[in-house]
């Protein structure tokens, strides 16, 4: 015996369309809120070994994120582009190794961006006209060859790194004192983020959707498929040469130690449990990271000789499985299922098949998950 839906009218669905948006904006203005007043709220260590690292590694996922959702284009080079990027940055500053050139910290900052984003075009130039299991052989190729660059040319790194690197004034020392750091990480967080959603919905980003999608019939209507995928590459190499910056001034030094393969599967574990095509999930999965990494080890019980706290991979490994057998989309995607199942309870109406506003919107923002 089937059960009649309940009556639906204007007002009916109005209200439930304002009490979801109201559920909404009330979460996000919780987030804004506790973001902003993170310093006061949690103590340094969660602020400096969480939050900030989580707020970087989320920009370099949103590199990745950026290419593969709206260029489809799953890139494993973005470490070593951010390798440049940070390179370049700590030897032209005050410090100890490199070349020592002395530099305006922000002057270098500006440099290391640029280098850095026209490394990526270049690579990107390379690239553009490879497609799957090649384009991604071809990016880790990029990222193996900046990490043995660094580390065997010794007179700009060396193995042993460069260290002691000058910060900014208005960074301070973000190991004595991590707040400046953590609102610079939070601020381009936020432009990062702005300025992806913006870029998808202009026409290179529309155009960059299409040829995602079905780049033969673009080329055939005229569109220069290999320069926008090159172009989209560059784009996504100024994302990650920001977090490069970032993680220089995090740690106060860079080596090839931490560029290697290992932070480069890092960035894509990150990228997958937050969430591969949702642009939020970069930085979902930098938090659940960061959290994972500097708390498994506290606890997590000696089992045997399998598990206990310094299997850190072992774990993640874990939760990486585990993700994604329940939901390709990550944690995001999961979060969305409970979410469109509970809308679709309160509003029978909107699975008859008609489009919600909500709907496309959705499909403007996030296409590759559609």
């Amino acid at each position: 015996m089937s059960v009649a839906a309940p009556p639906s009218t204007p007002l009916i669905d109005s209200i439930r369309s304002r009490r979801i948006r109201i559920t909404q904006l009330v979460a996000v203005g919780a987030l804004v809120l506790f973001l902003a007043g993170a310093p006061s709220v949690v103590d340094s260590f969660t602020l400096a070994q969480i939050l900030t690292k989580a707020l970087w590694l989320g920009i370099a996922a949103a590199s990745l994120i950026f290419l593969s959702s709206y260029g489809g284009m799953i890139s494993l080079g973005q470490t070593g582009i951010y390798a440049v990027a940070g390179f370049t940055m700590a030897n032209l500053v005050h410090a100890a190794g490199g070349k020592h050139l002395g530099w305006d910290p922000l002057a270098a900052t500006a440099v290391g961006i640029v280098v850095a984003t026209a490394f990526g075009l270049l690579c990107g130039a390379i690239a553009a006209r490879s497609y799957g299991i090649y384009f991604l052989m071809i990016t880790l190729a990029i990222s193996v060859i900046v990490f043995y660059f660094f580390a065997q040319v010794t007179v700009l790194s060396g193995y042993g790194g460069i260290r002691s690197v000058t910060m900014p004034a208005v960074i301070g020392n973000p190991i004595t004192d991590p707040i400046p750091l953590y609102y610079t990480a939070l601020l381009a967080s936020v432009l990062v983020y702005v300025g992806i959603r913006y870029l998808a919905r202009t026409p290179f980003g529309l155009a960059l959707q299409g040829i995602r999608d079905d780049p033969a019939r673009m080329q055939a209507l005229g569109y220069n498929v290999p320069l926008h995928r090159a172009l989209a590459f560059g784009v996504g190499a100024f994302i990650a040469s920001i977090a490069g910056i970032l993680s220089v001034w995090y740690t106060t030094q860079i080596s090839p130690g931490g560029i290697n393969v290992a932070q480069t599967i890092n960035i894509l574990v990150i990228a997958v449990i937050g969430g591969l095509y949702r642009l939020e999930g970069a930085w979902i999965g930098a938090i659940v990271f960061s959290t994972i990494d500097n708390y498994s080890r506290v606890w997590m019980p000696n089992v045997g000789d399998w598990l206990g706290p310094d299997r850190f991979e072992t774990v993640i490994g874990v939760i990486f499985l585990v993700i994604v057998l329940a939901s390709p989309g990550g944690l995001v995607g999961i979060w969305e299922g409970l979410w469109g199942r509970r809308r679709r309870r309160r509003s029978p109406e909107e699975s008859s098949g008609i489009p919600t506003k909500g709907a496309v919107d959705d499909a403007v923002d996030h296409p590759a998950a559609v």
